[in-house]
C-alpha cells in the first residue's frame, strides 16, 4: 500500500480501516510517529496538485486512529510543515498534533459504543483515518439520557448537537462570548428548548438591555418599570439602604437610624385598626412603637411582637415620617437631628420621583407578597412560563437591589414549593452582579445568586449565567456551572478562565476560541456527551431578541421620532 508520505516505511500488524459504501476511497491520511499519555503526532503529506478540502487537516476536526477492534478518537489542535519551504510539485510532509478524546469499541454483537479515556495506546506506525460519520455521531451521543437538539456539529452538519436539559438545568449552566457572536439568540434557543421539555419550569430573565421581550412573544410576560409592582417594604434592610442612599457608602449612623425607623413603622402598621389608618393617630399610639423591646410600664400591656427587620411585612412611609419627626422632637437626642432630617428628605425624594413609582406608587395596595410573586413567577402559568424582567428602564442605582430581591425570592419560592415549582434565574451580564472582585458589586445580590448556585439544586432553583467577560465573573459562581457554552472570546484572560474550567482531555479545544464563527460554540460539561464544537440552530426572525433584529428604521420599521426618544429618556 502506498503511504501518504514518500520515503516513510512503518511496520504494523494493524490493517487499514475497513471501508463502507459511500466512504471516500482514500481514508488513510497519515501514520502515528509519536505518542505520549494524552497526545500523539501524526505524519502526513499534502500536495498542491491534489489540494481538496477533504485532504486538508483542519484545526478542531476529529480523526480516528485504527487499533484493530477499537478506534481512538482524537482532536486536531496543531498542524505544521516539516520543511520550511513549500514545493509546488510533489508532496509536502506535515506533522499534525492531536489530543486523545476517547475510543470507539466494537461489541461482539456488531454494535459500537464510545467511551472517554484510552485503554490501549496507538503503536508507532498506526493508521490515522478520516473519522467515520457513525463514529462521530457516537462521540456526541447522550446515550440513555434524554436530549434536545440545539444545532449541529460543526465538522458534520448532518449530526445534531444535543444537550441534556435535565443536567444542564439542575447543575446550572453558563454561556459566554464576546459582543456580537450570537449569545442572545443562543440563550433564546436554549430557553425555548428547556420550557418545551420541562412543563413545570418557570424562567425569570434579568434583562439589563430589554431585549428578550421580542424573543418570546408566545411564551413570556414582559415586566418593565410601568407594569412592575415591587413595594419598598419587600426590600431587606441592606437592599433598601442601597436604594435610599443611592449606592454611596452610608455614614455611621444612617443604617442604624433607617433600621429603627423601619422597625417602628412596621410595628405601627400591625397594631393599627382599619379606622385608625384613615385618621390622625393619637399621641399614645404614635409613641408606642418607639418603645418596642423595652419592658412594659406598670399597668401597661406588653408591646406587640415586632417583625424582623428583613421580613416582608408591610409598612407605610407616612408612619416612617412620623417616627422620624418624633425622634427629631425628643428632648434627649438619640440620633443627630441633621441625619434624621437628611433621611426624611431622601425618603420624600424617592416617594415623589416618578422613576421609583414601581416601589412607592402602589406599595400599600398590597398587604401580602402573594400577588406579586404570582405575577413575577407565573403562578399560575397561563401558558407563559417565562418572565422577561426589563431592568434597562429602571434607575441605575436601584438595579442591584432589584436583582437581589428577585434572586432571593426565586430561591425562597422554590424552597417553599418543595420542588413542585422549578425556577430558572437567567442572569444576563452576570459580571455586573457577581464580579470577581469582592469589593465591587452589591453584597446582597452576590449572596442571593451564590445561594442559588450552591444550594438551589436541592429545591428546584436553577441558575443560568450569561456574560461577555468571564474573567470579570466571580470564579465561584462559574465553577458551580457544570455545563458551559463558550462562544468566541478574544481576551486572553477570558480564554484562560474557560480553559481552567474544562476538566476532560479536550483542553486544546479552547485554543481556537478566538477564531470560531458567529453562532458557533465549544460546549462542554455535564449537559453534553463530550466536548463538542457546534453551531446553534437558526431561529425565526420573530423569535430573535430585539438587539439581534436590526436597527429601527430597517426592513420597514418605523423610525423613532425625537418625541419618542425624549419620552423614553424622561421615563
Amino acid at each position: 500500500m502506498q503511504l501518504p508520505v514518500k520515503n516513510a516505511t512503518f511496520q504494523t500488524d494493524v490493517t487499514p480501516d475497513r471501508r463502507e459504501a459511500g466512504q471516500p476511497p482514500e481514508r488513510t491520511i497519515g501514520r502515528v510517529i509519536a505518542c505520549d499519555g494524552s497526545r500523539a503526532t501524526i505524519q502526513s503529506a499534502v500536495s498542491t496538485a491534489s489540494w481538496r478540502p477533504m485532504d486538508v487537516w483542519s484545526i478542531g476536526r476529529m480523526v480516528s486512529i485504527n487499533l484493530g477492534e477499537n478506534r481512538i478518537v482524537a482532536l486536531v489542535y496543531k498542524v505544521h510543515a516539516v520543511e520550511t519551504s513549500w514545493r509546488e510539485s510533489g508532496e509536502n510532509p506535515i506533522h499534525i498534533d492531536v489530543e486523545f478524546l476517547g475510543e470507539v469499541q466494537e461489541n461482539p454483537d456488531g454494535t459500537s459504543r464510545f467511551q472517554s479515556g484510552i485503554s490501549n495506546y496507538p503503536t508507532i506506525g498506526a493508521f490515522a483515518h478520516r473519522i467515520r460519520s457513525g463514529d462521530l455521531a457516537l462521540v456526541h451521543d447522550l446515550g440513555d439520557r434524554a436530549g434536545v437538539e440545539i444545532g449541529h456539529i460543526t465538522q458534520d452538519a448532518s449530526i445534531p448537537a444535543t444537550v441534556s436539559v435535565q443536567d444542564m438545568l439542575t447543575r446550572h449552566f453558563a454561556l459566554v462570548g464576546t459582543t456580537g457572536v450570537g449569545k442572545s439568540s443562543a440563550v433564546a434557543l436554549l430557553l425555548r428548548r428547556a420550557v418545551a421539555v420541562r412543563p413545570r419550569l418557570r424562567v425569570l430573565i434579568l434583562d439589563p438591555h430589554n431585549e428578550y421581550a421580542s424573543a418570546f412573544p408566545d411564551l413570556a410576560l414582559t415586566i418593565d418599570g410601568d407594569a412592575l409592582d415591587l413595594p419598598f417594604w419587600m426590600f431587606r434592610q441592606e437592599e433598601l439602604a442601597d436604594v435610599v442612599f443611592r449606592g454611596r457608602p452610608a455614614l455611621d449612623d444612617e443604617p442604624d437610624i433607617l433600621r429603627e425607623v423601619i422597625a417602628a413603622a412596621r410595628a405601627r402598621y400591625r397594631v393599627q385598626t382599619s379606622q385608625e389608618m384613615t385618621r390622625d393617630l393619637g399621641s399614645s399610639l404614635l409613641k408606642r412603637p418607639l418603645e418596642i423591646g423595652l419592658p412594659p410600664r406598670p399597668g401597661q400591656e406588653p408591646a406587640p411582637q415586632a417583625p424582623t427587620i428583613d421580613s416582608a411585612a408591610p409598612f407605610r412611609l407616612k408612619d416612617a415620617f412620623a417616627v422620624i419627626d418624633e425622634l427629631i422632637g425628643l428632648h434627649e437626642q438619640r440620633w443627630p437631628r441633621h441625619a434624621l432630617r437628611s433621611l426624611k428628605v431622601r425618603l420624600e425624594s424617592l416617594h415623589n420621583d416618578p422613576r421609583y413609582r414601581f416601589m412607592f406608587g402602589r406599595a400599600n395596595m398590597y398587604e401580602t407578597i402573594a400577588p406579586i410573586l404570582g405575577q413575577i413567577f407565573r403562578i399560575p402559568m397561563h401558558g407563559r412560563p417565562i418572565t422577561a424582567f426589563q431592568l434597562g428602564g429602571l434607575p441605575g442605582e436601584v438595579v442591584n437591589a432589584v436583582a437581589s430581591v428577585l434572586s432571593r425570592l426565586a430561591f425562597d419560592l422554590a424552597m417553599a414549593s418543595q420542588g413542585a415549582c422549578e425556577i430558572l434565574v437567567l442572569c444576563e451580564e452576570a459580571h455586573r452582579y457577581v464580579p470577581s472582585d469582592p469589593a465591587l458589586g452589591f453584597a446582597p445580590t452576590r449572596q442571593a445568586i451564590a445561594r442559588i448556585a450552591k444550594e438551589g439544586r436541592k429545591y428546584g432553583a436553577y441558575l443560568g449565567v450569561v456574560t461577555q467577560r468571564p474573567g470579570e465573573l466571580d470564579p465561584t459562581i462559574l465553577s458551580q456551572c457544570s455545563t458551559i457554552f463558550a462562544m468566541r472570546l478574544a481576551n486572553e484572560r477570558d480564554q484562560q478562565i474557560i480553559r481552567s474550567a474544562i476538566s476532560d482531555a479536550s483542553a486544546s479545544t479552547i485554543g481556537f476560541l478566538s477564531s470560531i464563527g458567529n453562532r458557533e460554540a465549544i460546549a462542554f460539561g455535564e449537559g453534553v456527551a463530550t466536548t463538542m464544537r457546534m453551531r446553534f440552530a437558526h431561529i425565526p426572525v420573530h423569535e430573535l431578541p430585539a438587539m439581534g433584529v436590526g436597527k429601527q428604521g430597517e426592513d420597514g420599521a418605523r423610525e423613532p421620532t425625537l418625541d419618542d426618544m425624549m419620552r423614553r429618556m424622561r421615563a
